[in-house]
């Protein structure tokens, strides 16, 4: 088969890493690709949101499977511009992926079919958010209802906070997405990513992964796209994942059936583990990043077969097989970051790594023949061992390896497991 792999990040280099062990793949595109993608692939200078120039390619390359790693190209319907060529993609309908492209769409869905998540209000202008505020004084969490890449989620501990996000969202921080703005309660207790792969029907969840999203250790400073993550979660039990299973994930993607869109692709459901039990955060229509990259580590079972099972509508009774022990990934983020950082620095030692050690390249970019910074999270470090503290070990021996201009990353992803 030629696969293509829609995107240049962490994710998708995790993703092109295990499509390439599949015996069922011959070749594989990636667009646009990365510095360390195109060690695996064949990187297609086409942007991850032009559609029409991905369809093009894939009808003249003979693709047989495309799988699509960012929200942005899902949101705005690449599957089904894909499916309507008669090409086959994993991932959701653009109908379907409006669980990650509008919260207040999602937050509607849950509340109509009884899924346990945060009390919330939805506004359309400033006015009425900022009245509401002074009525709920207190640590709150402003959403922008669209895209934000990330950044539309501002854990407010106090009514100010609250109301400079407010004002800075509907003041057109986020562009469109800030158009529309939801306001939760703030939930308490240990965050934990579920993806599960769907088909429509059948829900085949994958294995628990913890994100670190802020960029201090301790969980400290502003959020990040994700500055490191590990699987499986130790107090992830089986009554919660059985709980999980059972009031989140099936009602879901029931409630989508019945909405007349269902969900076939990846499903990511943030979740908060309260002491009134599981509650979802968020819902992503993607592979997390950089939860992917110690997922694809642990994964044992073929990628591509579980994608194809997925597009025909044949996940029912699908077992997935997992390497035992855990894996971890830490990102190494440009100086700056989250905030604005330099591009163009030089990444050395990247061949020094010791071996059982992945450097998954998230922004990176080949320069007359030099690896450099084009991100601001640059490379994500990926091991797997026996336990969490031998792959947290071998990732950080790893890490000391590398260097580029302004480097930073954390020191403690994975504490709270440990």
């Amino acid at each position: 088969m030629r696969v293509l792999v829609v995107g240049g990040g962490g994710r998708e280099h995790a993703l092109v890493w295990k499509i390439a062990r599949s015996p069922l793949v011959t070749e594989i595109y990636c667009a646009p690709g990365n510095a360390g993608i195109a060690g695996l692939a064949t990187c297609v200078p086409i942007a991850a949101g032009d559609i029409e120039g991905l369809l093009a390619f894939a009808r003249r390359a003979g693709i047989d499977l495309t799988l699509v790693g960012p929200e942005a190209p899902l949101v705005a319907g690449i599957v089904d511009a894909f499916q309507t060529a008669g090409l086959p993609i994993f991932g959701p309908s653009r109908a379907a992926a409006r669980l990650e492209g509008s919260k207040i769409f999602a937050k509607e869905l849950m509340q109509a079919a009884g899924i346990p998540t945060a009390r919330h209000a939805a506004f359309t202008e400033a006015g009425a958010a900022l009245a509401y505020l002074e009525e709920h004084p207190g640590p709150v969490v402003v959403k922008a209802d669209g895209l934000a890449a990330g950044k539309g989620v501002v854990v407010a501990p106090d009514t100010a906070t609250a109301r400079e996000a407010v004002t800075a969202m509907f003041g057109g921080r986020f562009g469109p997405a800030g158009q529309r703005v939801i306001i939760e309660e703030r939930l308490e207790g240990e965050e934990v990513s579920i993806l599960a792969i769907c088909d429509g029907e059948t829900v085949v969840p994958l294995l628990p992964a913890q994100d670190h999203k802020r960029v201090g250790e301790g969980d400290t400073g502003p959020n990040t796209g994700g500055m490191g993550a590990y699987a499986p979660v130790p107090f992830y039990t089986p009554a919660t994942a059985r709980e999980v299973e059972e009031k989140i994930l099936r009602p879901t993607v029931r409630a989508m059936a019945a909405a007349g869109c269902p969900y076939r692709g990846v499903l990511y459901a943030g979740l908060m583990l309260t002491r009134e039990g599981p509650k979802v955060l968020e819902f992503n229509c993607r592979f997390g990043d950089p939860e992917t990259q110690p997922l694809m580590l642990l994964l044992q079972s073929d990628l591509v077969e579980l994608m194809l099972a997925t597009i025909n509508g044949e996940l029912a009774g699908t077992k997935i097989d997992w390497y035992p022990g855990a894996a971890a990934g830490v990102v190494l983020a440009a100086g700056g970051y989250p905030g604005p950082y330099a591009r163009g620095d030089a990444i050395t030692g990247l061949e020094a790594v010791p071996p059982g050690v992945e450097v998954f390249h998230a922004g990176t970019a080949l320069v007359d023949g030099q690896v450099v910074t084009s991100g601001g999270r640059v490379l994500c470090v990926t091991a797997r061992g026996e336990n969490l503290q031998a792959a947290l070990d071998r990732v950080y021996a790893g890490i000391k390896a590398i260097n580029f201009a302004g480097m930073h990353y954390r020191r403690d992803i994975g504490y709270r497991a440990l």
